[in-house]
């Protein structure tokens, strides 16, 4: 496969302040926004830890760009902690409520990130989609959100998702299939986070 993965040093610092009460303001927002609103796909990932992540990738070698885009960017808070961090964010996300939402946190605290309504699946992945089999809220059907953006996907350098379990794989397969060479995939399953880098072109299958 031309995913490899990627180990990351554990981070020891401790988050800054102002990370700190963004992340609680975050909390808040989204705790009232459950109460009111039901969006079943939608469930935090992981903050602190995305947070982490993000720190250790730039200290890291592995980074080809700052060009960063979260797949199902729900409230949009890993995006902002990619902008608040220096990357070039953006976030795509399937509910409208949701975008709205993001959009707003990011105003509210002058982060430069932009977020798009939209299916995150590219135009042609409907085969890796349909080829894993059984899967929870993957849509393939909606506008071209990339052309909203004015980015390809392989423009990313990386990329972000908290997949549900029966969807990791094809998120792996659709970053495989259209992410450039060199870009990374970091994912939240929930558990923990992996952190994978695209070495080389897929092998055409042999017949």
């Amino acid at each position: 496969m031309p995913l490899t993965d990627v180990a990351l040093p554990k981070s020891t610092t401790a988050l800054p302040r102002e990370v700190r009460e963004f992340l609680s303001e975050a909390d808040d927002r989204i705790d009232e926004f459950q109460r009111e609103t039901r969006v079943p796909a939608f469930v935090p990932s992981d903050y602190e830890g995305a947070y982490s992540v993000l720190k250790a990738l730039i200290a890291s070698p592995f980074l080809r760009g700052n060009r960063f885009c979260e797949w199902g960017s729900g409230f949009g808070v890993v995006a902002c902690l990619a902008a608040n961090l220096g990357f070039d964010a953006y976030g795509i996300e399937i509910d409208n409520e949701l975008v709205e939402a993001a959009r707003r946190l990011a105003e509210d605290y002058h982060f430069e990130v932009e977020f798009a309504q939209g299916s995150f699946v590219p135009r042609g992945g409907d085969a890796q989609v349909h080829a894993a089999g059984s899967y929870s809220w993957f849509t393939t059907e909606s506008d071209y959100v990339y052309s909203d953006i004015g980015h390809k996907p392989d423009d990313f350098d990386l990329v972000f998702a908290y997949p549900w379990p029966d969807e990791e794989v094809v998120t792996a397969e659709l970053f495989d299939h259209f992410a450039g060479t060199g870009a990374l995939l970091a994912t939240y399953t929930g558990e923990g986070f992996r952190v994978r880098r695209k070495v080389g072109k897929r092998s055409p299958k042999k017949r």
